[in-house]
């Protein structure tokens, strides 16, 4: 009779591996639509904003061992900038700054410029609001589509900058995400120094692109988010392809200085794999230290409630690992 010890030992890893990385992913861990998740870490607490819904601006849930969320009834940003006409506030992102106070990026409609969005900042002396907006927009790219998905990032020498998408796509010849049919318009994702008080570029600074679709990506790249390792490793986060769909998926780019060139790797997440729940994984968004990762994805197979998963990821090099 054969021995059935051999097999069971060499299965023996693949089943841990599996299940150890089964592990790393948790969610949903918000349930309602919680779409373009951010998160901020203060004093052993985590908050988290998401794009409007529920007749908020910027809803918010707290969480104080990243596993259980628990909604704040309050919208963190009750008014919005007088540049706005206060409609589809998206992917909402918040940063501390060395004084101990916070900034919230966010991207709405533009009251001038209908159906292009604009980038603004607010602020706050609390992770949970309410931020009071500032006057006039940070960047709005009108003629190219508008600008949206911003993010700030501090980097190891005090520097503040905001990373935000061009959407292209919003005035693309339609198809897939409106980008599909050629000729097919760039989405690049965009960045600018800021000044301390991270509510205005810094002066004589510019915007430089740091990464844009390729064939790969299908009609757009979107949702930056940037991290930069202990080993001067910086890395991009980003969402490809169009969020209303199954190839919808969140992909990282490395460089070796803040400002690039970036290097794409490989998806990080992606419909079905390596997590068959997972339906259109994207809007992701990762903790400065780049070891925690929030995200959405669908509920069944429509983007109508995008709901928020948690991630441990490790970094090792230029490669990423769930």
């Amino acid at each position: 009779m054969l021995s059935l010890l051999p097999l069971l030992a060499a299965a023996l890893p693949l089943v841990l591996a599996s299940t150890l990385s089964r592990r790393s992913i948790n969610g949903p861990v918000i349930t309602s639509n919680f779409p373009d998740p951010s998160i901020l870490a203060v004093g052993g607490i985590y908050y988290v904003y998401s794009t409007n819904s529920g007749g908020k601006h910027v809803p918010m849930q707290t969480s104080s061992d990243f596993v259980n969320w628990v909604p704040v009834s309050t919208d963190a940003l009750p008014t919005v900038g007088a540049w706005s006409n206060g409609q589809n506030v998206w992917a909402p992102d918040v940063v501390q700054l060395r004084d101990g106070s916070y900034v919230m990026y966010y991207a709405a409609e533009s009251a001038t410029s209908p159906n292009r969005h604009c980038v603004g900042a607010a602020t706050a002396s609390n992770p949970q609001g309410p931020f009071a907006p500032v006057s006039t927009a940070l960047v709005c790219n009108t003629d190219q589509g508008g600008a949206i998905d911003p993010a700030g990032f501090s980097d190891v020498d005090g520097s503040l900058y905001l990373l935000w998408k061009i959407d292209g796509n919003n005035i693309g010849h339609g198809g897939n995400c409106g980008n599909s049919v050629a000729p097919i318009v760039p989405t690049p994702i965009m960045m600018q120094k800021l000044d301390a008080s991270g509510t205005a570029f810094a002066a004589g600074s510019s915007a430089i692109q740091v990464l844009d679709r390729d064939n790969n990506d299908g009609p757009l790249i979107e949702a930056p988010s940037l991290v930069r390792t202990s080993g001067g490793v910086y890395v991009l986060f980003f969402s490809s392809n169009c969020y209303a769909g199954s190839l919808y998926d969140i992909a990282y780019a490395t460089a070796t200085s803040v400002t690039g060139p970036y290097t794409k790797g490989p998806w990080l997440m992606k419909t079905g794999t390596p997590f068959a729940n997972l339906y259109s994984p994207g809007g992701a968004d990762v903790t400065p230290d780049g070891t925690r990762l929030v995200f959405h994805a669908d509920l069944g197979t429509t983007a109508n409630t995008r709901q928020m998963y948690t991630a441990s990821i490790s970094i090792s090099g230029h490669t990423v690992s769930i």
